[in-house]
Formats: C-alpha cells, sequence, structure tokens
C-alpha cells in the first residue's frame, strides 16, 4: 500500500462522505454532548487545515488540525475507513500532523479523543507519539468520556 498524503478537498464526494462518516460514528460511540468531531462546514475554518490519506484513488482516511493560538494545535478529525484499518494509515496522518505543526512554529499540539473502548487505538496510538494526559485545553470542559492529551513540539 502506497498511501499518498494531500490537502483535503471538501468539495470532493469521498472526502465529505468520509466526514460525515466519522461524524456518524464519533456520536454513537460517544455519549450524548461529547462527541466533539467537526462537520464539513466546521472544517472549512481557516484556523483549520485538512489532508486526506489515499491509496490508488481510494480515500483511507482524515485528518485535521487547529491552530489555536500562535504556538499551540490541535489534532482534530482524525478517522481511518473502516476497510483502511489496521494497515498504519492513522499513523501516517498523525506524522504528517506532527511535522506540519513542527514547520508551522506550532510549541504544542493537544487533541480530545474518547474515554470509551472503542477509542483505546487511538488512545494508544497517540501515546506511542509522546503524547501524554492533560488537563482540557481550548473551550473543553472537564468530562468522563474524554480523555485530553498533549505533546510538547520543542525539545528541551
Amino acid at each position: 500500500m502506497a498511501v499518498l498524503i494531500s490537502k483535503g478537498d471538501l468539495s470532493d464526494p469521498q472526502v465529505t462522505s468520509l466526514v460525515q462518516r466519522h461524524l456518524l460514528r464519533a456520536r454513537a460511540e460517544t455519549a450524548a454532548g461529547s462527541a466533539h468531531a467537526l462537520d464539513a462546514g466546521e472544517l472549512r475554518a481557516p484556523e483549520i487545515s485538512l489532508w486526506a490519506a489515499w491509496d490508488a484513488g481510494t480515500l483511507l482516511g482524515i485528518a485535521a488540525l487547529k491552530r489555536l493560538s500562535p504556538d499551540h494545535g490541535e489534532v482534530k478529525s482524525m478517522y481511518t475507513a473502516e476497510d483502511a484499518r489496521r494497515r498504519g494509515v492513522a499513523r501516517e496522518l498523525l506524522q504528517h500532523i506532527v511535522a506540519e505543526a513542527r514547520s508551522a512554529g506550532l510549541a504544542r499540539l493537544s487533541l480530545e479523543t474518547g474515554s470509551w473502548d472503542y477509542f483505546e487505538p487511538a488512545r494508544a496510538l497517540y501515546r506511542s507519539f509522546g503524547f501524554n494526559p492533560c488537563e482540557p485545553f481550548a473551550n473543553y470542559k472537564l468530562d468522563p468520556h474524554s480523555v485530553f492529551m498533549t505533546l510538547e513540539l520543542r525539545l528541551p
């Protein structure tokens, strides 16, 4: 499998369909009011960059980076298509986001994910990149259904 990561095009029906599947799945796997996945309209915000992972014309996954401040970013809307899971797609997307965040001069990258068992593979991936638990950030509130993690990008 040769994964190509490119800017996510929200005018592409494959991309918007995967964004919608992510939104529906996040809501199904999280307590009411605790799903923070973004819809296509929200992903169009100027402070958000979206990428898509492709293999020979097949969309494998999406991921976004939201700039929270001049030195702090947030990983948003990481989602791998069901039939592309466990093939390293999420790892490639997260690696891309971390590299983009570093090149943009961000000092810290944070994220919110679910606390339910469904989200354990995502939490394991984030831990493998060095993300550590943190307090809620930005506009998030403490929520037993959310796990907050952060990664310091600037080495001491």
